[in-house]
């Protein structure tokens, strides 16, 4: 009789032993387990990352400001009234425009527009984030509540550096727009097609390096340049 050999791997070192990858182990299903680094990815990928809010601190002062100028000098001339002197003449003059002018003056339009323009636009200011020179990162799963942005000027020279990489790329322009790339690249040898081709590639791989929560499309020009 043979003596029972024993499980795998008894009598060898712990550097001897075969290892067996944990990420290739069937899951309930039958199909391989995915790797913890792709596992969070994947959790990752249903976060979606808003632009930062602007703090509006110069529209605020700007309002406040006009608020501030206005209420004092109301204030001023009541408390003149009440003390027995007369009512200030922008006061008189502002009150008898109002009371004799019809609806329909040009200066009452142009009023009421510029007033309405100005609520627009701060209605506007509330209810838009603003910063949009800052592109927003994607959250990853290990730090949800982590939020980050990239500078345009920044994620373009950065795929302006991948695009001078490219063979026959002798000079390229990166302008970054929230959902465009726009890129535009001289080529000094080899196809102009060939060369898109591969500036095309390369943008693509750069671009998904930045982990931009919204990945802009890329788009490529290019021109023979001689001389």
């Amino acid at each position: 009789m043979t003596p029972d050999p024993g499980p795998p791997g008894r009598g060898l070192t712990p550097s001897e032993r075969p290892t067996v990858p944990l990420t290739k182990e069937p899951g309930p299903s039958g199909h391989a387990r995915p790797e913890p680094d792709t596992m969070a990815q994947e959790r990752g990928k249903g976060r979606r990352a808003h632009r930062p809010w602007s703090a509006r601190r110069l529209p605020a002062a700007l309002v406040a400001a006009v608020i501030l100028v206005a209420a004092v000098a109301a204030l001023a001339d009541v408390v003149a009234v009440r003390a027995g002197r007369p009512s200030a003449a922008w006061r008189r003059h502002l009150t008898d425009a109002l009371a004799t002018r019809p609806v329909d003056d040009v200066w009452m339009l142009t009023g009421a527009a510029a007033a309405g323009a100005a609520g627009l636009w701060l209605i506007a200011l509330a209810l838009t984030p603003g910063l949009r020179h800052w592109l927003p990162l994607r959250s990853t799963a290990d730090c949800p509540r982590l939020r980050a942005s990239l500078d345009r000027d920044g994620a373009a020279g950065l795929l302006r550096d991948a695009a001078l990489r490219v063979p026959g790329v002798g000079a390229a322009r990166v302008r970054v727009r929230r959902h465009r790339v726009k890129a535009r690249a001289d080529v000094r040898f080899r196809d102009p097609r060939q060369v898109k081709d591969d500036l095309t590639a390369v943008l693509g791989e750069e671009r998904d390096r930045l982990a931009l929560a919204a990945p802009p499309r890329i788009v490529v020009r290019v021109r023979r340049r001689t001389g």
